[in-house]
C-alpha cells in the first residue's frame, strides 16, 4: 500500500496531465486498470448513481465509501484516490475519516469546501463555508495520516458561488494549510483554467465532466499548462449506462442477445476480468 501511494506522489510531481478515470464498484476500477490507466478515483457522485440510482447529493456516507474502498483495493494495485466529499462532518469527523479510509487502501483523499448537505460541483444552487472552516479540516486529515505519503487534494467549489478570484484565493489558503494538490472546480472559461497554473504554485487537479461546465482539453493540453491530474469522474459510468441501454434495447426489440452483436463482453472475457482461473486453480489445489 505505501508503494502505491509513493508512486501517486511521484505521478503528481511530474505535472504531465495524467488522467485518473472514477470507478463506481470494484469491475469498473479492474476495467480502469485493464485499460492501461494508471490511477483510479472513486467517486462519490458515481457510487451514489450506480447504488442507490439517485443524483449526488450526499446520499451516501463514510460507511458505504469505506466497503467500496476495500473492495476496490483488493482488485487493484495502482494508486486510489478517494472522493470523500466535505469529510462527512466537522474536522473530528474529517480526521476519523481520513483514518478509516487510510485503513481501507486509499492513497489519496479528496476534500471539498461546499456546505453539507453537498451537490455534484456541477449542479447550480452549491454554497461553500467559511474558508476558516475548510482550513481546519485540511489541518485535521493531515494530521489524521498515518503514512506521510498520503496524499490531500484540497478542493474549492468558491469559482460558482463568490467567483474565480475568491476561489484561487481559497485554493491558496488550502495549500497553506496543508493540502497536497489543490483543485478549482467547475472552472467555466478556458481562459481562466489557464490562468490556474500561473496563480497557483502547488500539484493541480482538473475535473471534467462530460456534459458538464468545465470546457474539455486534451490531457496533453492540460500536461503542458502543468495540471497533475485530468480527472474523468464519471466517464465510465456514462459509458456503462450507455451500454447497458443499448444491450437491453436491443434484447427488448429482438428477443434475444449474441455475442458477436458487439454489445455485451464475451462469457469468456468476464470471467477473465474477475480472475476466475485463479480461483479455479484454488479449486484444484485444495481437492
Amino acid at each position: 500500500m505505501s508503494e502505491s501511494k509513493k508512486t501517486l506522489r511521484r505521478l503528481v510531481n511530474e505535472r504531465r496531465g495524467v488522467i485518473v478515470p472514477g470507478a463506481f464498484n470494484a469491475m469498473s476500477a479492474r476495467c480502469i486498470v485493464e485499460a492501461g490507466f494508471e490511477a483510479v478515483f472513486i467517486t462519490g457522485a458515481g457510487v451514489t448513481n450506480m447504488n442507490l440510482g439517485m443524483p449526488d447529493l450526499s446520499f451516501m456516507g463514510l460507511h458505504e465509501m469505506a466497503e467500496q474502498t476495500q473492495r476496490i483495493r483488493d482488485v487493484v494495485d495502482v494508486p486510489v484516490i478517494v472522493d470523500i466529499d466535505t469529510g462527512f462532518g466537522n474536522p473530528v469527523n474529517t480526521y476519523h475519516t481520513v483514518q478509516r479510509l487510510e485503513r481501507a487502501g486509499a492513497d489519496a483523499f479528496q476534500l471539498e469546501d461546499q456546505i453539507f448537505p453537498k451537490k455534484c460541483g456541477h449542479f447550480n444552487g452549491k454554497g461553500v463555508v467559511e474558508t476558516g472552516e475548510m482550513l481546519s479540516k485540511i489541518k485535521a486529515a493531515v494530521d489524521a495520516r498515518r503514512d506521510e505519503n498520503l496524499v490531500i487534494i484540497g478542493r474549492t467549489d468558491a469559482a460558482a458561488v463568490h467567483g474565480f478570484d475568491a476561489a484561487i484565493e481559497r485554493a491558496q489558503q488550502f495549500g497553506e494549510a496543508g493540502a497536497d494538490i489543490l483543485f478549482v472546480e467547475a472552472v467555466e472559461a478556458e481562459v481562466d483554467i489557464r490562468r490556474i497554473p500561473k496563480l497557483l504554485d502547488k500539484p493541480l487537479l482538473i475535473n471534467i465532466v462530460i456534459g458538464g461546465k468545465t470546457p474539455a482539453l486534451t490531457a496533453k493540453d492540460f500536461g503542458a499548462m502543468g495540471f497533475s491530474i485530468v480527472l474523468y469522474a464519471n466517464a465510465a459510468l456514462q459509458g456503462a449506462v450507455t451500454g447497458m441501454s443499448r444491450a437491453l434495447g436491443v434484447l427488448k426489440q429482438d428477443g434475444i442477445l449474441h455475442e458477436d452483436r458487439d454489445l455485451v463482453t464475451p462469457f469468456k472475457e468476464r470471467q477473465r476480468l474477475v480472475n476466475k482461473p485463479f480461483y479455479d486453480e484454488l479449486e484444484q489445489r485444495y481437492k
